[in-house]
């Protein structure tokens, strides 16, 4: 195939990607940078997060991280073996990964079990309209659209902004030692996978990404790709905005992110 993509580069460069892919990237910089940066990741890396804002984080998050595995299911379901180079990437891959996103599950329960979240709290679900927008939009892009499409809005996208935001909260250790020392590894474990080794997940995405398109997609696929990156990075920052303006309510109290979780983990 004249027009295959076949990367000769460092996986995690832009520059081994064709030009297309780069300015695909280029364009859908600053709707992720909003959602990288935003202020709800450094209260929280500050440890100034109040209880009632990061109790609605975790639960509105819990759907999209239950699911993820799920999400990843359906686009697996898409594959045929041996049809396209880049569809046997992306089954390897997926298969591959699957399995570590159902622990990540767990590692999610840890972490909100550490702030006085149960189970049944994130399973009930009781939060605003605009939190549970994130997971229906990946469940839908799933179900309904290609594989290529699909694993850019979730596996290219969320995963990629996941990485980032995660590594900007462990960049210093006060959110982790405002909780016991007994506890903080367990409570600790889901944002220091995703700051540890996620980063290289977005841009394998990427590759078969590329390796689907060829070096030369048309240019309605590049726009449904750079629609569907930037509508997962727009929900990701309506649920951030959802859960600031609760931050910034009478009821949130600044600060009390360590202060009151030391309780909850020595339980």
């Amino acid at each position: 195939m004249i027009d295959a993509f076949e990367r000769v580069g460092p996986l995690m460069d832009a520059q081994s990607y064709p030009l297309w892919a780069q300015k695909l990237i280029e364009d859908c910089s600053a709707s992720k940078q909003r959602v990288v940066e935003h202020e709800i990741y450094h209260r929280l890396r500050d440890g100034k997060l109040s209880q009632r804002t990061l109790r609605q984080y975790l639960i509105g998050g819990w759907p999209v991280v239950e699911q993820f595995s799920v999400y990843m299911a359906q686009n697996l379901a898409k594959t045929s073996f041996a049809r396209h180079p880049g569809e046997d990437m992306a089954r390897r891959w997926l298969m591959r990964n699957i399995r570590v996103e159902l622990n990540h599950a767990d590692y999610w329960v840890h972490w909100a079990q550490a702030h006085g979240v149960s189970l049944d709290d994130l399973n009930e679900q009781n939060v605003p309209t605009e939190l549970q927008a994130l997971s229906d939009w990946c469940w839908h892009t799933c179900a309904a659209d290609s594989l290529i499409v699909a694993m850019a809005a979730t596996n290219y996208a969320i995963e990629g902004a996941v990485g980032e935001w995660s590594a900007l909260v462990c960049s210093t250790d006060t959110y982790a030692n405002g909780f016991p020392e007994s506890g903080r590894k367990r409570a600790m474990k889901w944002l220091r996978m995703h700051a540890q080794y996620d980063d290289e997940h977005p841009w394998e995405a990427l590759e078969i990404i590329c390796t689907l398109a060829g070096n030369n997609p048309p240019q309605a696929l590049q726009t449904q790709l750079r629609r569907a990156i930037c509508k997962s990075y727009d929900y990701m920052y309506l649920f951030l905005e959802r859960c600031l303006q609760l931050e910034q309510s009478p009821q949130a109290e600044p600060g009390s992110t360590a202060r009151s979780r030391s309780a909850l983990v020595g339980a």
